[in-house]
């Protein structure tokens, strides 16, 4: 009897998830649950936790100091003393376990803000023709970055480092490259929905023309992706340096055109 129910239900929530698909709301649920899973926040929280212990142990390590003082200097009684004096070194010890866990979980925050990608812009809204693309290109940046991450380990691969580091590079360029053109076209959309009927139609080529374009830098970007995950699993081949190198030079040549195209000089 709970096999059939938990189907339905199952079927039940995948019903309610195809539509809300691309709703508003649903987007930013989407995006809330996305933020909390961050891992900088993940790290964030994990401080602040023992933040909230170490002012704990500071406290306990005051009371049983206090408690020692008064017991060697005969207020409380040399009982008093000792038991202040094992109960401050015991917490004293634990204090210094928790702090350094805070400084380690803060040289971990460093890393990732060194080596994650910075925040990404929001997609653009689900009725534009620049939707689709942009989800297909976050997607494929969260992959990329986990590849180049394993391609950039010593312990998995022997990918030289430069390599790698000219992938995530071309790649940022690329993303820059790509973003560039998805805010040109939201702009002729907005334009071609507040034109009168007759002046529509450049407009409408326009969309037409700026929506090709931005599935071919997203198509190369992904090419990058497959190239990077060939490269990972050839890791032990004679040479899969090669395969990462030809996609990045390709998209790199994609991202210049996008770049001319758009009028984007940020690099």
């Amino acid at each position: 009897m709970m096999e059939p129910r938990r189907r339905r239900a199952d079927e039940i929530v995948d019903l309610v998830s195809a539509q809300l698909r691309g709703h508003p709301l649903a987007e930013q649920v989407r995006e809330r649950i996305v933020a909390w899973n961050d891992p900088r926040r993940k790290i964030e929280r994990k401080r602040q936790r023992l933040s909230a212990v170490l002012t704990l142990w500071s406290i306990w390590i005051t009371i049983f100091g206090t408690l020692a003082v008064f017991g060697f200097t005969g207020v409380l009684g040399e009982a008093f003393g000792v038991f202040g004096t094992i109960g401050a070194g015991v917490t004293g010890v634990l204090a210094i376990r928790t702090g350094q866990k805070m400084r380690q979980l803060t040289a971990a925050r460093q890393r990732l803000e060194l080596t994650m990608a910075p925040a990404r812009p929001p997609l653009p809204p689900h009725i534009s023709a620049a939707r689709v693309p942009m989800e297909q290109l976050h997607n494929a940046e969260d992959t990329l970055a986990e590849l180049l991450r394993q391609l950039d380990s010593s312990a998995l691969t022997s990918m030289p480092t430069a390599s790698v580091q000219h992938a995530r590079e071309t790649a940022a360029q690329a993303s820059h490259a790509i973003r560039a053109v998805s805010a040109q076209l939201q702009a002729v959309e907005r334009a071609r929905n507040t034109a009168p009927p007759l002046e529509r139609g450049p407009l409408i080529d326009g969309v037409r023309n700026l929506r090709a374009r931005l599935a071919d830098g997203v198509d190369g970007y992904c090419a990058l992706v497959a190239a990077a995950g060939s490269a990972l699993a050839a890791s032990t081949a004679q040479n899969p340096r090669a395969l990462l190198d030809d996609a990045t030079d390709h998209l790199a040549g994609l991202a210049s055109a996008m770049r001319d195209i758009s009028g984007y000089t940020a690099f």
